[in-house]
């Protein structure tokens, strides 16, 4: 017998005893080391098989795939690599919501694991958005590959799952709306978007007004440019702490909003030492206060800002009387306009 065809028996022995699903026969097959090494393939590919992730090591997960509406036990998440403690955990996450046990947990964590994930991490992600279960499997593929799409690629698509899961609940076009928006209302750039979802996944479910509000405060009031946003995570803060710590640099002197020209008569602190510090670093090298000084500040702010949101519900509600009194022509509808476009700002 021939070494190629003594090689081809080995890989076909091999591949119906392994417990790995993602090796294909005809591809390993028609690869040249195949033909010219025989039986070194072979011990290649059982050395890689003793190597793969607990997951494999019990039961044949293509099989289980094949099954997409089976109701996962015990057992089940045993063979697929989860540990005593974790399958219990598991199973009360699949079973304490909405009823019941989703008909598409199973596709569920096919789909986790086949993006890469190991039990522990599709337990926590599972912990963290319950909701998952509940979402088809080929919902959830689609969507994996929409966000790569989008510019995040393997590595950084896993750590957006994990520290985000949520993501994954919500449809295409929320998604996409949202990475169209920072490119165009922006000016984002498309590698500065695909950072942005990287780095604050959580973006996606901000309103889009209050987000082109913490954009607009940040370039026109600061004068920070899109590169500097990106650097210092600026949307994973929200709008009230970014207002309160620029508020409270610049009432002290150090900080100034540039002129046309982009200057100033100081040196303003980056964006990133001002936002992605903790308070205390913060107010210890940026502000230079005290904590009780900024608590002070902040009850100050908070005031301030309810009178202003008060005086606005106050002028809706008289304008509001008076179009019921008048007939409402194109100037009252003008000055409605020119009214909400004021609060957009």
């Amino acid at each position: 017998m021939s070494v190629q065809a003594t090689g081809r028996l080995g890989l076909r022995w091999t591949l119906r005893n392994a417990t790995c699903p993602v090796l294909n026969l005809r591809t390993i097959l028609g690869s040249d080391n195949v033909r010219q090494r025989g039986f070194m393939t072979c011990r290649l590919l059982c050395s890689t098989h003793n190597q793969t992730s607990t997951l494999h090591q019990h039961t044949d997960l293509s099989q289980y795939q094949l099954q997409p509406g089976r109701e996962l036990s015990i057992q089940a998440l045993l063979d697929m690599g989860f540990t005593d403690t974790q399958a219990d955990q598991l199973l009360e996450a699949a079973t304490k919501g909405r009823g019941g046990q989703s008909e598409h947990a199973s596709s569920t964590l096919m789909a986790l694991f086949v993006l890469g994930l190991n039990p522990s991490s599709v337990l926590k992600v599972l912990e963290k958005c319950p909701e998952l279960f509940y979402v088809k499997g080929t919902q959830l593929q689609q969507r994996m590959d929409n966000l790569r799409r989008l510019g995040l690629l393997e590595g950084s698509l896993q750590r957006v799952v994990s520290h985000y899961p949520q993501i994954l609940t919500l449809p295409l076009k929320r998604v996409n709306t949202v990475a169209r928006f920072l490119r165009e209302k922006c000016a984002f750039t498309v590698q500065q978007a695909t950072d942005i979802f990287r780095d604050s996944p959580a973006v996606v479910q901000d309103d889009l007004g209050q987000l082109e509000y913490k954009f607009q405060y940040a370039y026109f009031r600061m004068g920070v440019k899109q590169a500097e946003m990106v650097k210092s995570k600026l949307f994973r803060v929200t709008l009230e702490e970014v207002r309160c710590r620029h508020s409270f640099l610049e009432r002290r002197g150090l900080y100034q909003t540039p002129d046309k020209k982009g200057q100033t008569l100081i040196v303003n602190p980056k964006l990133k030492d001002i936002l992605a510090v903790a308070e205390e670093t913060y107010l210890a090298d940026i502000a230079m206060a005290t904590q009780e000084e900024f608590e002070v500040f902040q009850k100050l702010m908070t005031r301030e800002w309810q009178e202003d949101e008060d005086n606005d519900e106050e002028e809706e509600r008289d304008m509001g009387a008076d179009s019921d009194d008048e007939e409402e022509d194109e100037d009252e509808e003008d000055m409605k306009s020119g009214y909400r476009q004021r609060r957009k700002r």
